[in-house]
């Protein structure tokens, strides 16, 4: 599997000093991260790092190429539970997303649902809260089909943070374009077990979120549905890394994948984590790349 970086590892940091730290590290991958519609003030100035969905796509791509990297995925993390609005991330931005990553050659857009937040979401049930999905992602999915890009579903709230629940979301959107990222940490704080995950999808998972979640977290699992990034190393957490790496392997899984660590050491230490447990037998750590 490849391993690559969020591209969010400085705060405050526009997007191509993001790139050239994961650069500096080793990194050949990362993916597009924070992006909206139009432009961005924080951009202009110098202090985010956000991509513009209405930019030229092959723009972005030039940026990362500029730091020796490949772009692994464009996330288009989305508000799907709550009422469509100009100001919620949702189906339009998906949209948008699918259309820049087939035009620069990118296969994976990442969505989720997140967690309501509106009193209407909150009250969907939950033959509401798929249909709600369902009926957001049924262009996007169309439009990916076409461009030959897969829309995958990430764990990040409260129906894809069930295995039984991301079930019935497959089954409803029966859409060829439509598969999976696993996210350890987000779907270990949902309740889930990641394991588990692998074994119920296999083939269906063509990107991983790697996050390992410390045991002061546990007493909230099942209470919230996931976090940006992780603050420790992985291996070094409750939430049982290596068992899912084995488990990937054995399913068959040689896709990208993504850190979503916080601070150097954890990113550096994580990578390290990952190659040790990747390697087949009888290879080294001096003849596997991140």
């Amino acid at each position: 599997m490849n391993i690559g970086c969020f591209a969010l590892v400085h705060p405050f940091q526009p997007l191509g000093a993001q790139l050239a730290q994961i650069a500096a590290w080793g990194f050949k991958f990362a993916d597009v991260t924070d992006n909206s519609d139009g432009a961005s003030l924080g951009v202009e100035f110098g202090f985010a790092a956000v991509a513009s969905l209405d930019a030229n796509p092959h723009d972005i791509r030039r940026l990362f190429a500029a730091h020796g990297l490949e772009i692994s995925s464009w996330c288009a993390h989305a508000n799907l539970l709550d009422p469509a609005a100009p100001w919620r991330f949702g189906t339009a931005q998906i949209i948008k997303a699918i259309r820049a990553a087939a035009l620069i050659g990118v296969k994976h857009v990442i969505t989720t649902e997140g967690e309501p937040s509106t009193p209407f979401g909150h009250a969907l049930s939950e033959d509401e809260r798929i249909f709600s999905i369902r009926e957001k992602l049924n262009e996007p999915l169309r439009l990916a089909e076409d461009l030959g890009v897969k829309l995958l579903i990430e764990p990040h709230g409260p129906v894809s943070g069930s295995i039984a629940l991301t079930e019935r979301v497959i089954d409803a959107c029966n859409s060829p374009a439509l598969g999976l990222n696993l996210d350890t940490g987000n779907l270990w704080l949902g309740g889930g077990d990641p394991v588990a995950y692998v074994r119920k999808f296999g083939s269906k998972i063509e990107h991983v979120h790697w996050k390992d979640m410390p045991a002061e977290m546990e007493p909230r699992r099942g209470q919230i549905f996931g976090c940006g990034m992780a603050t420790i190393a992985l291996g070094d957490g409750v939430v049982g890394i290596a068992a899912v790496v084995e488990e990937l392997k054995r399913a068959g899984f040689n896709g990208h994948t993504t850190l979503e660590v916080a601070g150097e050491a954890a990113v550096l230490q994580s990578r390290d984590f990952l190659i040790r447990h990747n390697l087949p037998s009888g290879d080294s750590l001096n003849n596997v790349q991140p």
